[in-house]
């Protein structure tokens, strides 16, 4: 329990320090930041909202009170999730922008960053129980290749001969035009259809990295006196690679899997834009293009948060698996 609470205020001192530096970076930039915003509305728009005005003004700064009264609305803001309206969507507020594109992120990155973490501790495991074998000769040096390209560059080769040449994927949007989005047989596997791609590509990409880092770990596991006792004592390969190696071997690529989804939710901006798929990413483009500061603002704080959260759901789970963090 101390140890729980440790990293729980650790973490939330790291949501703090997000949410204050997301508060200075608009107020540090050059020139004024709500003039920007106002540029984007209509006459007409800002007379139908009078207070519209003074909340750019609490939300991005340049209002009346000082730094620190400012810091203290801007926290009520952030506690209510009142990020204001975004002008590139106009009237939609924010956080309906965000509600609509963040679910498409979510499902792409999740899903495939999960299933490029189990791909490679797998073919890691496997590489290295049976060096010198076919898959250690020729399925890691592929993966490795693939992961020494950027994920945008491999992209954009993806969407030129599967999706342009072969045909075999969608290549733009999220679900097809026709398709209303609702929770429906046409939608959602409309929605997998166009998914099918970028989940291919984020999980290849990173692949490559959770191969060598298992691969590296576990072979100076197998060296460990308990895996040849668990041989002597007739244990099966499979039992003894997977309950006693890759089990221990598992936990230093358990610790970097929250730095490698920090790199991977950066990297969704690129790979979103490539297949024009709106979700938070591409979404974080356009809203930084079109100076749109309230709808980017909102989104590096939740990506942001993401990561932070990333960070305590994988502390908590080296606990459950690592007995020394329990007892140290």
């Amino acid at each position: 329990m101390r140890w729980f609470l440790r990293r729980l205020l650790f973490y939330v001192f790291a949501l703090w320090v997000a949410v204050s530096l997301n508060f200075l970076l608009p107020r540090l930039m050059p020139g004024d930041p709500v003039g920007g915003v106002l540029a984007h509305l209509s006459p007409a728009q800002i007379q139908s909202n009078p207070g519209i005005v003074q909340t750019y003004r609490d939300l991005l700064g340049g209002g009346k009170g000082s730094l620190g009264s400012e810091y203290v609305k801007y926290l009520g803001h952030v506690a209510t999730f009142d990020f204001g309206i975004s002008t590139s969507n106009y009237p939609s507020k924010v956080t309906e922008v965000i509600g609509r594109t963040l679910p498409y992120s979510i499902a792409l990155v999740g899903v495939a960053f999960l299933l490029a973490f189990v791909l490679g501790i797998a073919i890691g495991m496997v590489a290295a129980w049976r060096r010198g074998g076919i898959v250690d000769n020729f399925v890691v040096p592929a993966m490795m290749s693939l992961g020494a390209f950027p994920a945008f560059f491999t992209s954009l080769v993806a969407v030129y001969f599967l999706g342009l040449k072969a045909g075999w994927f969608p290549i733009q949007h999220a679900y097809d035009s026709a398709v209303t989005p609702g929770f429906n047989w046409t939608f959602i596997s409309s929605a997998v259809r166009h998914a099918e791609l970028p989940v291919l590509i984020i999980m290849f990409v990173y692949a490559g990295g959770w191969v060598l880092n298992m691969r590296t770990v576990m072979i100076n596991t197998i060296a460990e006196d308990y895996v040849a006792m668990a041989h002597a004592k007739g244990l099966s390969d499979t039992r003894v690679m997977t309950r006693y190696a890759g089990r221990n071997a598992i936990l230093p690529p358990l610790n970097g899997f929250a730095a490698q989804f920090a790199t991977a939710v950066g990297g969704l901006v690129f790979i979103e834009f490539v297949f024009s798929y709106p979700g938070a990413g591409l979404t974080l483009q356009q809203a930084a293009l079109g100076a749109d500061y309230p709808l980017t603002q909102a989104l590096l704080l939740v990506f942001a948060v993401t990561v932070i959260v990333a960070n305590f759901i994988m502390d908590i789970a080296n606990f459950v698996l690592d007995p020394r963090v329990r007892t140290g």
